[in-house]
């Protein structure tokens, strides 16, 4: 089993997601016009005012706190700390890159999420890309193998990985054993999934400005306390990224590590095209009543993830000077030594803390994503949603105590296994998303409050809820 799993996470990893995403990524940044940049106001502007909510569904200003919630985990802090040793300083500079073109994937995939939405047995709008595989390409099936993938990687072993997270900063920070932490995590966890998914929502919506806050905070206090090496930090990044600093140095095949190592952990990061996020955008009620609005609200939560939160992380390493190749000091343990170096023995229980919140708020995130894959199995009868929360729980208290490499890789293959399916779904849709982008942008340049007008998609009304956009 071990070398069937191996043998397609190389496969996935390797070949198919890592030129998958970035080519997905530049098509959707080209087909669109370069929508991320010519339109980045656009993305701010369609958060601001975006906190109403109705019956029917959640606000895009919580939907976008829930998918941050999953997007900022501990890939923030210990991902951002790996790609640096491996791949040096520019490997920042190709995170940028990738989470720039992953704004437009990030676009489409939300955006069809929310056209093909439908309501549940309780009214909830619900959606994903299921739901547009399913109705888009009139293909069930992959929607049902994606839909079970979705349940094995985000709903269950992610969170176990999370949860391992926390337990490991814990007991490290404070002496906290293991055990204990996982059962205090499914607890906490346990009283915000049981309120269903508004719960979830109003978690989101209060706790990730928080902590996303803070953490920003604290890399501008040290931004300002080393103001005079921060011009050096930003150089050696671009510098980097082509290799430059490195072949002063005789260091061969550097820009390759730079651009590999940035690449991969920027789409790990901002999960752009993985088809986690379009889940909780598609149980918005969208504001303009426009689904590219919701897919705006979405590409800025990439850039939020990637270009804020991971730069946070990267510039604070940078400035502490704390990276040693060959060390074997990585992940966490390295941004612990460099917040050690600017604020003292506190940077280690800031760093514990924040993994706290980033992987916490991650796991309720997590299953929300599950959830929604779960109703569009069809099970979404208090049996199959109470089973799914008792599992998901249950995963994080292993989690927390026991770390089984084999389950974890089989979740990268399971992970992999969705995205690949994601990637090829948006791609046959493409030719909706540019549509409907078009349609957005008319109206806006009319003056008009962008509104979706179902008879001018006269090719969807067979495919889409005409009650929920009437």
């Amino acid at each position: 089993m071990t070398t069937v799993i191996d043998f397609l996470n190389t496969i996935f990893w390797q070949y198919i997601l890592i030129y998958g995403l970035l080519g997905v990524g530049v098509f959707f940044t080209l087909r669109l016009g370069l929508l991320q940049f010519v339109h980045f106001g656009e993305m701010f502007r369609s958060i601001i005012g975006a906190r109403q909510s109705d019956k029917y569904g959640i606000s895009p200003f919580q939907a976008l706190c829930t998918s941050l919630a999953s997007r900022i985990g501990t890939g923030n802090i210990a991902g951002v700390a790996v790609a640096l040793y491996l791949g040096g300083s520019g490997a920042i500079f190709w995170m940028w890159v990738v989470a720039l073109v992953g704004m437009a994937t990030a676009y489409a995939e939300s955006t069809l999420a929310q056209l093909y939405k439908v309501q549940d047995s309780k009214g909830q709008y619900r959606g994903g890309p299921a739901f547009y595989i399913a109705k888009g390409l009139n293909a069930p099936w992959a929607g049902a193998i994606f839909a079970v993938a979705l349940i094995l990687s985000f709903g269950l072993v992610f969170n176990a990985v999370q949860a391992n997270s926390i337990a490991d900063a814990m007991q490290s920070a404070f002496g906290v054993p293991k055990l204990w932490m996982g059962g205090i995590i499914a607890v906490l966890a346990g009283m915000v999934i049981f309120g269903g998914l508004r719960s979830i929502a109003r978690f989101a919506e209060h706790v990730v400005p928080f902590m996303a806050g803070a953490y920003v905070l604290l890399a501008l206090v040290v931004l300002v306390m080393n103001y005079n090496e921060v011009p050096g930090a930003f150089l050696s990044i671009i510098r980097s990224a082509f290799g430059l600093e490195e072949a002063v140095g005789g260091v061969a095949g550097s820009m390759t590590a730079a651009m590999l190592n940035g690449i991969k952990r920027g789409l790990f990061s901002n999960e752009a095209g993985m088809g986690s996020a379009p889940n909780i955008a598609a149980t918005a009620t969208p504001t303009p009543h426009h689904p590219s609005s919701q897919g705006l609200v979405q590409a800025t939560g990439v850039f939020i993830d990637t270009i804020v939160i991971c730069s946070a992380t990267a510039i604070m390493i940078l400035l502490a000077d704390v990276v040693e190749p060959g060390s074997g000091i990585t992940g966490t343990q390295l941004t612990q030594q460099a917040l050690e170096v600017h604020i003292g023995v506190a940077g280690q229980y800031f760093v514990a803390i924040a993994i706290l919140f980033f992987a916490f708020t991650s796991i309720v995130a997590n299953y929300s994503y599950a959830e929604n894959a779960l109703i569009y199995l069809g099970l979404d009868n208090t049996i199959g949603i109470t089973t799914l929360r008792i599992i998901a729980l249950a995963m994080v208290v292993w989690g927390a105590w026991e770390a089984v490499l084999t389950v974890f890789n089989a979740a990268d293959a399971s992970m992999g296994l969705m995205a690949t399916i994601n990637l090829i779904a948006i791609v046959l849709l493409s030719g909706t998303v540019a549509k409907l982008t078009r349609d957005y942008f008319n109206q806006r340049k009319k003056g008009l409050v962008p509104k979706f007008k179902s008879e001018d998609f006269p090719e969807l009304h067979e495919k889409i809820d005409q009650t929920i956009w009437k």
